[in-house]
């Protein structure tokens, strides 16, 4: 049988895209929070970037764009090459359950090019949290012009708490899709060459 790639070139493309553009985002809404702070804490200096307010709202509206288009683009792949339906369908609580106890007891059964149940369970939130990342900074930017949409977010100041907290929930993801790199680091190959389908392992 002829091998497949584990990750087609668009997958490979569209991530890394992500991956550059949501350190800038992370990076400039910091430094965009740091001037008028929700809480009572701010980011750190060097973890910001634009300089001051000004630079780092040009940053964050200019690689926002590059993220949307960049996540259009990984939409229409998913729906047309059937990526969606084929890797991360279904997701069924069953599923899940047994696919997480398998992991805290290091007994979760791994193939290269195949999502268990808990991967395909995060991507689909976040997914939702890109979808409601978007709609709340739509609500922040534009609260006049988009005042419909900055309602259904009761409100401007509330449309801040719904961005952070869905910058919060990707900034786990985040942090969650890197500790499983370090602990398989066999994953992170082919994502930067593709790699071939081949016999499953144990991890």
């Amino acid at each position: 049988m002829k091998k497949t790639r584990i990750h087609p070139w668009p997958i490979r493309l569209t991530h890394w895209i992500n991956a550059f553009g949501m350190v800038c985002m992370f990076m400039s809404g910091w430094a965009i929070y740091n001037a008028s702070p929700l809480f009572r804490f701010t980011f750190p200096r060097d973890f910001t970037l634009g300089g001051w307010l000004g630079g780092a709202l040009a940053w964050h509206f200019a690689v926002m764009w590059l993220l949307v288009f960049n996540g259009l683009a990984y939409l229409l792949y998913g729906l047309f090459s059937r990526h969606f339906k084929r890797d991360l369908l279904p997701v069924t609580s069953a599923a899940v359950k047994r696919d997480l106890a398998d992991a805290l007891r290091f007994r979760l059964h791994h193939e290269h090019g195949v999502y268990n149940a808990v991967q395909r369970l995060m991507y689909w939130l976040v997914l939702a949290a890109g979808v409601l990342i978007v709609a709340s900074g739509l609500a922040i930017w534009k609260p006049i012009q988009l005042q419909e949409l900055t309602a259904l977010f009761g409100g401007y100041d509330f449309a801040r708490f719904v961005h952070f907290a869905a910058m919060a929930a990707i900034g786990a993801f985040v942090v969650v899709h890197l500790l499983l790199v370090l602990l398989v680091p066999k994953t992170l190959w082919p994502m930067i060459a593709g790699g071939k389908k081949g016999k499953a392992d144990h991890d």
